[in-house]
């Protein structure tokens, strides 16, 4: 239900009126945010939470490349909405998603805008949620010089983000790192360089913050940097701004767009504690709905792959005397999926293209040519017979051009085949050679893929992606993506691999974004090349990584011959990738975090997943052992579980013993605790059945 109620804002309150502002609060009321518009006809906002300023008043507006300058304007008017609805998901962490928003709406004439004809208009759209605030920019079809030009050119964008306090903040650099790979690291927003987003803000211990833009659509990805402080301002001198960073075209402009545009909502969630981060869905609902009609095809679950074992250098990519993906080794992998439960089988390597330098930028992949030693069309057969997917690898080597030009026909021969899913990769830091991958160029390649795949009724795994901004709502086939540095750093990274607390910030971080391919499960933990290289964690912690890392397409990374036989291979096995409802429990970024999933109420159980109402728990910790009371009070209150507990065992350690591990069974209601214990770099993985 909407109510618009406009507000007219007479010409002779503007002359008495040097700031003119609109008040906009969220549904509960906590969230305020005032839109002005400054003497100097400067567009601004602040916000505060429950009556404290959390955003001084911050700077809005573009510059052009033509010279038109879009951050002085007179003010027009505003105007209001509101709306609540709910609406569900095909698959994620939360079946169900309430969106209940209020709307201000402030609309602008640009200072410079010709005084005959039709006025430009920029609108500047706010919406107050319970759990943030969000704001995108609308400019209409009439710009000065529009027709002449012939489109729009933005040069920079204004967007700010005043903070009245140099907090603490956890990032990843965007300078001096690839693919979105880089440890998040905490330090004070004035200390930043240049980041991406999400950057998740720990003001104090009850009052958590997130920037991150939604609705990443025909424009460049948003990075943030912190600005000098301005010691004339009349602002607390710990203020810090930051300001919006668009990632840039080759020729250092930023996008380049046509009349009317809109931009991406800028977001910044406020949360009490940091889970409460992690359960907000103010992204997704910033998202248009699905476009796809029937989602049926679409199918979250567990799959393996022939990959791990090329990190480990038992295989090769390309062909060979070591090959990986030859016929009768996919088969053993498609039979170890069907005796256990995984729907899927992603084969790399098995296309013509990766010999020699497989990242230059030309032709030789093709992604309709298998080598000689893979029979494609007997194997999906195969695996369809065992009701198994082969989940095909698209690796580009950035060579963009080459994969949109087959990318028509390559979707068209796997929809022939029965292959659903494709993992795509782009493993050169510009797409082309030329274009950086989360700008512009980047992201309407990336839309292209996913628009095209869902036309051919295939799922998407996106490696080397542009950071997600809950594009899954409107086109659900885009499952999950890499942007994280995941289990391929604990193989190869010769610093060490991942350190402890890692996993442990990635749900409040890059997990904010949306679902990561971090891929985990590993068990084997020797490295034949690198030995002093491995997973920095306990078999426990990497079956809890399998929960807590949410991914609707969710690997168990380790090679088979490692999987079998192990006793937690029981828990990924059973454990869904999609849910009813998702609650964090306990947490600390970087330090632990406990979180529970319910089983959806529409889940159809198979093998040994268990039934609708049951849950899942799992916890993690970094390099410190923790102990847990563990109160069962969500369960429901009429009803018997069985609780299997996946724990670190006797003597577990990350560092002189990784494997010990315990499996226990007990009977528990919503009245029942349970008593944990995790290692050093630790965890415990819970299956909650319900009797």
């Amino acid at each position: 239900m909407k109510h618009v109620l406009p507000i007219l804002v007479a010409a002779c309150l503007l002359a008495a009126c040097t700031r003119p502002a609109a008040v906009l609060r969220s549904p509960d009321g906590q969230i305020t945010l005032t839109a002005t518009v400054d003497a100097d006809g400067t567009a601004s906002y602040s916000a505060a939470y429950r009556g404290e300023t959390v955003i001084l008043p911050s700077h809005l507006g573009f510059l052009l490349q033509d010279g038109t300058d879009l951050s002085r304007f007179r003010l027009a008017g505003f105007s209001r909405d509101s709306h609540d609805d709910t609406w569900e998901q095909p698959w994620g962490e939360r079946r169900l998603v309430r969106n209940h928003y209020n709307e201000l709406t402030m609309h602008l004439t640009p200072t410079n805008s010709p005084t005959e004809g039709e006025p430009c208009r920029v609108n500047i759209v706010f919406r107050a949620f319970d759990d943030g605030i969000a704001f995108r920019y609308e400019v209409s079809n009439s710009l000065p010089y529009g027709e002449e030009r012939g489109g729009v050119v933005i040069t920079d964008e204004l967007t700010e983000f005043r903070l009245p306090w140099n907090a603490e903040a956890w990032s990843g650099p965007t300078n001096h790192t690839n693919f979105l790979e880089a440890l998040w690291t905490k330090s004070p927003l004035s200390e930043k360089d240049t980041v991406a987003t999400p950057l998740t803000i720990e003001v104090r211990d009850d009052l958590y913050m997130a920037i991150h833009e939604a609705n990443l659509t025909d424009y460049a990805s948003l990075d943030i940097a912190p600005l000098k402080p301005d010691f004339a301002a009349a602002e607390p001198s710990s203020a810090v701004t930051l300001k919006a960073a668009l990632v840039p075209w080759s020729d250092g402009t930023l996008v380049k767009t046509r009349l009317p545009f809109v931009s991406p909502w800028r977001t910044l969630l406020i949360a009490d504690k940091p889970g409460d981060l992690i359960t907000s869905y103010m992204e997704l609902n910033l998202n248009e709905p699905c476009r796809i009609n029937n989602t049926a095809w679409i199918e979250p679950g567990r799959y393996i792959g022939i990959w791990w074992g090329m990190h480990m250098k038992d295989y090769t990519w390309e062909i060979g005397p070591k090959h990986g993906a030859t016929t009768a080794n996919t088969m053993r992998y498609i039979d170890f999926a069907a005796a256990h439960g995984f729907k899927g089988v992603l084969v790399e390597g098995w296309n013509k293209g990766w010999e020699g330098d497989w990242t230059r930028i030309d032709d030789h992949f093709k992604y309709t040519e298998a080598y000689p030693d893979y029979d494609i069309d007997s194997l999906c057969r195969y695996a369809r017979e065992r009701g198994v997917r082969i989940i095909a690898h698209t690796e580009t080597g950035g060579a963009v051009e080459n994969f949109e030009q087959q990318m028509d026909s390559a979707f068209a021969f796997y929809h022939r085949l029965g292959i659903n899913a494709v993992k795509t990769g782009y493993v050169n830091p510009k797409h082309d050679g030329r274009e950086w991958q989360r700008s512009q160029y980047g992201v309407e390649h990336y839309r292209r893929v996913v628009e095209t795949a869902a036309r051919y009724e295939i799922m998407i795994d996106n490696h080397e992606p542009a950071m997600p901004t809950g594009l899954r709502r409107t086109w659900p086939n885009l499952m999950t993506g890499e942007g994280v540095r995941g289990q391929e750093w604990n193989a190869w990274n010769a610093s060490g691999g991942n350190p402890p607390y890692h996993t442990c910030v990635l749900p409040f971080t890059r997990g904010l974004a949306g679902p990561m391919d971090f891929t985990p499960v590993i068990f084997n933990f020797t490295n034949k090349v690198l030995p002093d290289v491995h997973p920095e964690s306990t078999i426990a912690k990497q079956l809890a990584e399998f929960l807590i890392l949410y991914s609707p397409l969710q690997m168990a990374a380790d090679m088979i011959e490692n999987m079998e036989g192990q006793p937690g291979l029981s828990f990924v096995e059973s454990c869904p990738t999609t849910w009813e409802e998702t609650r964090v429990l306990s947490a600390k970024i970087g330090e632990y975090i406990l979180e529970a999933r319910k089983v959806r109420d529409d889940w159809q159980p198979q093998g040994s997943e268990p039934g609708p109402g049951s849950w899942f728990v799992a916890g993690i910790t970094n390099e410190e052992a923790r102990k847990f009371t563990l109160p069962l009070d969500f369960l429901d209150d009429d009803a018997t579980y069985t609780a299997t507990i996946y724990s670190d065992g006797t003597g577990a350690d990350y560092q002189a013993n990784p494997y010990p591990l315990d499996i226990t069974t007990r009977t528990v209601n919503s009245r029942s605790f349970l008593d944990l214990h995790l290692a050093r770099s630790g965890g415990v993985a819970i299956r909650i059945a319900k009797q």
